[in-house]
């Protein structure tokens, strides 16, 4: 499935951080919408999810790709080919949020390069994904950037860390101003802000921690990654082609601007 040629009328979405949790749910919902699906993560994982998409009739590829990698990134014309020129939809939902026993680090315990580390891939992944895609989406004359951001960006969190937070606030500003330079060529740019989902990520918080988040959440349980993926699936659509610069939190009413 990996060499056919994607037609003028696909729109290729392209999806980091697709291994597993959200960016898989995100995958496999905006393969089932019909995008063609471009699977980019640095673990193990995207492959066989490529694989069971395209056994499924979707179409799907896999990429290892480290979204803080500059060289990389400025080589996908050259990786994607077709699938590169065809891009309507990109997803920036490769994040890291380190724990040290399943708890945050408080910010005089942070190591320099882990801070760095964190915004590389958090928020400088994005910068440099949504700089090399940019001219693809204009020459198409239509676009759908989606950033995965955090409530941690909106609140202070008891789970995430610091440079998370700092991270993902950073990110929905870049998304913003983004918004607004693109809206004249036909391109979207919004945010999407989790609350506490059911991924692997939330389940290797500390004991007492998600129970805890519970009590603050209105429908009184965790999100499920499918829910995630719903919201991005339609954001990727022409429904929601009056719809820029904006933050759609899904958390169950934990946060309530």
């Amino acid at each position: 499935m990996n060499d056919i040629v994607i037609g003028a009328e696909d729109r290729v979405a392209l999806v980091t951080g697709a291994a597993r949790g959200l960016g898989a749910a995100i995958g496999r919902s905006l393969a089932e919408a019909g995008h063609p699906v471009v699977l980019a993560d640095v673990l193990e994982g995207v492959e066989a999810l490529a694989a069971t998409l395209n056994a499924a009739g979707h179409r799907a590829r896999a990429l290892r790709l480290d979204v803080a990698d500059e060289g990389a990134i400025g080589r996908l014309p050259e990786t994607l080919g077709p699938w590169w020129a065809a891009l309507g939809v990109l997803v920036n939902n490769a994040g890291i949020s380190p724990k040290v026993e399943g708890r945050k680090r408080l910010v005089e315990e942070i190591p320099t390069e882990e801070w760095r580390r964190v915004m590389e891939v958090n928020l400088t992944g994005p910068f440099l994904l949504c700089r090399a895609a940019i001219p693809v989406l204009k020459r198409r004359g239509w676009g759908r950037v989606v950033m995965m951001t955090s409530q941690a960006a909106h609140v202070p969190s008891s789970i995430t860390g610091a440079y998370y937070g700092a991270s993902k606030a950073g990110l929905m500003g870049f998304a913003r101003n983004l918004a607004v330079e693109l809206g004249s060529f036909g391109i979207t740019v919004n945010s999407v802000a989790p609350g506490r989902i059911r991924t692997d990520m939330v389940a290797g918080a500390a004991p007492g921690m998600n129970e805890a988040f519970l009590a603050r959440i209105p429908l009184g349980r965790l999100g499920e990654p499918a829910e995630v993926g719903a919201v991005v699936r339609f954001l990727a659509s022409d429904e929601a082609a009056y719809l820029t610069g904006t933050t759609i939190d899904v958390g169950g009413g934990s946060y309530m601007p």
